[in-house]
């Protein structure tokens, strides 16, 4: 499967990426003393060291919204379901150096002009992760976090159960773009939530299941199509 979906998936990945460079955290002693350039330092070493998480984004722009789970060992195991209000759902198993990738009726409609092979709805193909190019929809289980842009300090809050600061970030190569990150003040200097705003475009990223025990496994062998041959 060389393709699947390509404008959509870009601007994901970016958004993620977006949300995963900016890492950021703090630890409930000192953050007052603390700046949010320090907060985003030692949040982004914290983040690094996770042994799995999950991820959520939801991506709005005016009535068309997209939403991608990826629950992920940030290495070579994960599960992904990306959904497009308009264009059906593409689900993702990576492990190791195997994708299995099962598209919904809808999503092969759509985007019946890629390279789907046999893909059939329903049904889940499999085909190696050399076969996965930047931008063909496929995600990656790594993600990186690293700072970029001015931080500043924001309001307290709550993010799911855990009191958080808020930290705005701007970035100079996006100038009409916002973004706000939620990190945890208390516990572990986990970042929580990532929301970015421009324009018309809300995107909102939730991170949770941190360092959680994973149980991903390949799809029953009855439901996959070796698709290996024909993406060659």
């Amino acid at each position: 499967m060389r393709t699947v979906h390509r404008t959509m998936a870009v601007t994901l990945t970016s958004l993620l990426a977006g949300a995963a460079l900016a890492g950021c955290g703090g630890d409930g002693g000192g953050t007052a003393q603390k700046s949010a350039s320090e907060m985003l330092d030692e949040a982004n070493a914290r983040m690094e060291k996770l042994s799995s998480l999950t991820i959520e984004i939801s991506n709005t722009v005016g009535d068309d919204r997209v939403t991608w789970r990826m629950t992920t060992d940030l290495k070579s195991r994960c599960q992904v379901r990306n959904t497009f209000s308009r264009s059906g759902t593409l689900e993702q198993i990576r492990i190791g150096e195997t994708d299995y990738v099962r598209p919904d009726k809808a999503y092969l409609e759509t985007w019946s002009g890629n390279d789907l092979g046999d893909a059939e709805p329903g049904v889940w193909a499999k085909v190696p992760v050399a076969e996965s190019k930047p931008g063909g929809g496929l995600s990656q289980c790594t993600r990186p976090f690293e700072s970029f842009g001015t931080a500043t300090k924001g309001e307290a809050t709550r993010v799911e159960g855990r009191e958080a600061l808020g930290l705005k970030v701007t970035d100079p190569s996006d100038k009409e773009g916002t973004y706000t990150f939620y990190v945890a003040t208390e516990g572990e200097p986990h970042l929580l939530k990532a929301v970015y705003k421009s324009g018309k475009q809300v995107t909102t990223t939730s991170f949770g299941d941190f360092d959680k025990p994973l149980d991903i496994q390949p799809p029953d062998a009855a439901e996959v199509l070796d698709m290996s041959d024909a993406t060659g």
